[in-house]
């Protein structure tokens, strides 16, 4: 992968492997309706971190860490069997792509060419279609225990798959290290022109999965200005609103819970809660930079979440509603988790001014996001 962390986050990989040694198991999950194996590989550290990663989906299906008194608890929501992911997935620690979040109407052009893809959210295109990066079943590569361990999953989508042009190889290389830095880096090649927008969306809840307690409690904070306000199909209308005197100003850290209700703001009535791309900046960085802090204070976990994307966005789970029993027994629903997913902005192919979601052959697309994990004092 290419270098491209910067400062403190450099410094993580710097450990000498004779002080601490990371683990990568492997292990099979299950089967698909159609025989075919599903693999997990189960990243593990020193300091009482564990990720494992699923071959369904490239999912990201478990991520458990210490709280502050160092007790060790499932902080995504999930299912501990593949069957769970097959019939209420809601994209729970999913890959999703080729295009992440919404395109209006399934439709854009490239070089005055059409393009039609499959339509499965109000008449628009959601993270890739019906059958998008996230409801495949990618091949296990590389996988690599040290001071940081690390595993690589390939897929090959083909050209028109879903509608979209181009072959595209896709890779997802998941990497845990000594410092409860989980790392995804995705990266993609294409034979045509296309676009690309990849990203992950597992659902965060710092109190634990299993604790029946909602995130409307965690503090939030996101270094971001303005939002891309959407209509009533969560379309972005092509504006930059300042997030100054609404509900979504999180530059200083705030209760989630404490305006994800305020229906006098029609962007809350629209995404019955939060479900916006925020503005981190306008370009795609060499480097990650920080896209949100996550804290819980009854558990003292704190997530810090950088990526190079220009923008991330917060989805409270809406529309989670009591019809998916995750792998505590509970039924979940709106508030049991949150998802921050780095990317480029919605409907970006449709919106000139958002910029340039095109991948040319010869072109290697890149979003790293960084998920780092510690506590603060009671």
């Amino acid at each position: 992968m290419k270098a491209v962390f910067g400062g403190a986050i450099a410094c993580v990989l710097l450990v000498p492997a004779s002080v601490h040694a990371a683990e990568a198991n492997r292990s099979e999950f299950g089967k698909l309706p159609d025989g075919r194996a599903v693999e997990a590989i189960t990243l593990t550290n020193s300091s009482g971190m564990t990720a494992r990663v699923i071959s369904y989906g490239a999912i990201l299906q478990s991520v458990t860490v210490p709280d502050r008194k160092g007790n060790s608890a499932e902080v995504t929501l999930g299912y501990d069997t593949i069957e769970g992911y097959l019939v209420a997935p809601n994209y729970f620690g999913a890959t999703v792509g080729r295009y992440a979040n919404r395109i209006r109407d399934g439709k854009f052009s490239i070089d005055g060419k059409a393009h039609q893809l499959a339509k499965n959210n109000n008449g628009n295109a959601l993270h890739g279609g019906p059958t998008g990066f996230d409801k495949r079943l990618w091949s296990v590569g590389e996988v690599r225990s040290g001071p940081v361990a690390s595993v690589q999953l390939r897929y090959v989508s083909a050209d028109g798959e879903e509608g979209y042009p181009g072959q595209l190889t896709v890779t997802a290389t998941y990497s845990l290290d000594e410092n409860n830095m989980l790392t995804v880096a995705y990266e993609a090649e294409t034979t045509k022109p296309t676009i690309v927008n990849i990203t992950n969306h597992s659902f965060f809840n710092l109190s634990g999965e299993g604790s029946q307690k909602s995130i409307y409690g965690h503090f939030l904070t996101i270094p971001a200005d303005a939002i891309t306000p959407v209509d009533r199909s969560l379309i972005p209308t092509g504006e930059l609103r300042p997030v100054e005197g609404t509900p979504f100003d999180f530059r200083k850290p705030t209760r989630i819970g404490e305006r994800i209700r305020d229906g006098r703001d029609q962007q809350i009535v629209y995404g019955q809660g939060y479900d916006h791309n925020f503005v981190i900046a306008r370009d795609v960085s060499d480097e990650p930079r920080l896209h949100a802090r996550v804290e819980a204070p009854d558990t003292g976990r704190v997530l810090d979440i950088y990526s190079n994307q220009p923008g991330v966005q917060l989805y409270t789970g809406n529309f989670l509603d009591g019809t998916a029993i995750g792998r505590s027994g509970y039924a979940y629903r709106q508030g049991d988790g949150l998802a921050l997913e780095p990317q480029l902005f919605p409907d970006t192919p449709n919106q000139p001014a958002f910029g340039s979601a095109r991948l040319n052959p010869g072109q290697t697309y890149r979003n790293v996001i960084v998920y780092h994990f510690g506590t603060t004092a009671p």
